[in-house]
């Protein structure tokens, strides 16, 4: 990846270490020509918190990159975000006024300042994700002509998101502006077809892909007793209090859980852990980002959430062989197979969700059967080359030419 550093590439001014708003430099030439590869914008909304969206991002530009593309990243802010970016050697843009909130003035700066930057970077595609930079990100790319691509990652319309229903007239908007909108889940796609956010011919699904690790970083779901590992921030989206509530039904039965991330709800989350009692079982481990390492030593994966599109945790889980016990909300029952690779369970259902867990903290060998079940879909399905040829195609079919991607693999995070 060296030789494909910010400086080598000869289009980001040396002076642009700080990451600096807008500050791009471009050869006077017109399009890239067809050895230099695509110039390829992404824009993301937040740099404060990095998820599913920002981790795609980094990791399609990291293919792009080694493959003799020219990818740019277009953030809002600093963060652990631009960090990553930074360390991958990918060349990024920070946004000073791109941001989650919907604040009219601040948004009405930041679609200037991203046009502006797009302009000056003069892109053969742009790839935007997540709702805010999804909305200014095609209106942007549009004003210019470019070719516009729009990632939600998860529809902000959804039950219990909050200004569900300004999000929803938001996306029926924004929707001219590009040319598709890719869901990561098939439910994610029917819904915008029920909500008429577009056509069936503009809606199309690429599920999330991870790239794989070697066999030594696989866990042993058949250990006892078992551990139980949930990967989630402590906010609204995330339901800890109905798995806890579920596994203090079963303190009859030997068991751990590790909760992996923090957030706001962090301080309720530790209440609830002392009101139940489950103190001597129940580990905050806060944010971190050993996650293939922390899979490794579980037997059980749970992942209790009020709403999804299609979650990368559960794919991190499945390739590392681990049975999964997730809520049925969103795209989950596309990755988990019920009764086969682990359970679906009713959102909030907190009988039916300690009463799967029970089966599998008391039977090690369905643990083992489910994990291993769950590890083959995993390398049938959901491997991270899976998904960069699904992406690579629906580039194709908006371009009306080949998109070549020569490197299919990249390092997984450990």
């Amino acid at each position: 990846m060296n030789s494909n550093s910010t400086a080598d590439l000869g289009w980001v001014d040396r002076r642009a270490d700080s990451c600096r708003p807008g500050v791009v430099s471009h050869p006077a030439a017109g399009k890239t020509s067809a050895t230099a590869g695509l110039r390829v914008a992404f824009v993301v909304t937040r740099a404060d918190s990095f998820g599913g969206a920002s981790v795609h991002v980094r990791d399609f530009a990291r293919v792009l990159l080694a493959s003799g593309h020219q990818p740019m990243v277009f953030v809002g802010g600093e963060g652990p975000v631009v960090d990553s970016l930074r360390q991958a050697s990918i060349p990024v843009v920070v946004l000073r006024h791109l941001a989650r909130p919907i604040r009219l003035g601040s948004d009405l700066r930041a679609l200037w300042e991203l046009r502006s930057a797009l302009k000056r970077f003069r892109p053969d595609i742009v790839s935007t994700h997540t709702s805010k930079a999804g909305f200014l990100g095609r209106m942007a790319a549009w004003s210019l002509h470019l070719p516009v691509l729009y990632t939600p990652h998860c529809w902000s319309f959804v039950d219990g998101f909050p200004g569900a229903r300004l999000y929803l007239w938001a996306e029926r908007f924004a929707r001219p502006f590009g040319r598709r909108i890719v869901m990561v889940s098939e439910n994610e796609r029917q819904e915008g077809l029920r909500q008429r956010i577009g056509s069936a011919h503009h809606l199309v699904t690429v599920h999330n892909g991870m790239p794989d690790l070697p066999p030594g970083w696989r866990a042993d779901p058949g250990l006892c007793p078992p551990r139980i590992t949930m990967i989630g921030r402590c906010e609204a989206q995330k339901d800890h209090f109905t798995l806890l509530r579920a596994l203090a039904r079963i303190t009859d039965l030997p068991w751990t859980l590790d909760l992996v991330g923090d957030g706001p709800l962090r301080g309720e989350v530790e209440a609830e852990i002392r009101r139940l009692d489950l103190g001597s079982r129940v580990n905050l481990l806060g944010y971190r980002r050993d996650i293939a390492g922390i899979l490794k030593e579980t037997q059980i994966f749970a992942l209790v959430t009020n709403w999804e599109s299609f979650p990368r945790s559960i794919l991190e889980a499945m390739r590392a062989g681990l049975p999964v016990v997730a809520s049925a909300v969103g795209g989950t029952a596309e990755s988990v197979e019920h009764g086969r690779t682990g359970y679906i369970v009713k959102r909030g259902d907190v009988t039916e969700l300690a009463e799967h867990l029970r089966q599998l903290i008391e039977n090690r060998e369905l643990r083992i059967t489910f994990g291993t079940a769950g590890r083959r879909r995993y390398e049938d399905q959901f491997t991270f080359p899976h998904m960069v040829r699904k992406t690579a195609k629906v580039w194709e079919d908006v371009l009306g030419r080949p998109v070549r991607i020569d490197r299919l693999e990249i390092p997984a995070d450990r």
